[in-house]
């Protein structure tokens, strides 16, 4: 049974950092991403990963503060988000099979229940 089960998230101060974690059990973990989706706002693409190269994505908002990385050994993904604003509050989604153009994640094919982060100023 293929699963995508976020963890991680929750209040901090602007300025603070969380690791947020995403265990993938049963995808190969190719092209994943992180989205996040504040209330009133449409889901946006904070960041990507391609396993086969290593490359990275990250919307523009958080180039420098947030960090997007793998274990395929662990089958998890993760995103290491410091310097965080109260921008950055958000409902944080992982996503498997994800579709990049340019330097923007747009889209994934299968999604965890999500993560909620809160920043408060």
């Amino acid at each position: 049974q293929r699963q995508l089960v976020e963890s991680g998230g929750g209040s901090v101060q602007a300025g603070g950092s969380l690791r947020l974690s995403c265990a993938a059990s049963g995808y190969t973990m190719y092209s994943m991403g992180w989205f996040r989706q504040a209330p009133g706002k449409e889901r946006e693409g904070v960041a990507a990963i391609y396993a086969a190269g290593g490359d990275t994505y990250y919307v523009d908002s958080v180039k420098g503060r947030f960090t997007i990385s793998q274990d395929n050994a662990q089958a998890t993904l993760y995103l290491q988000m410091s310097s965080l604003k109260p921008a950055d509050t958000a409902m944080y989604y992982c996503g498997a099979d994800c579709t990049v153009v340019g330097d923007l994640p747009l889209g994934c094919a299968y999604w965890g229940q999500g993560t909620q982060v809160t920043v408060s100023p």
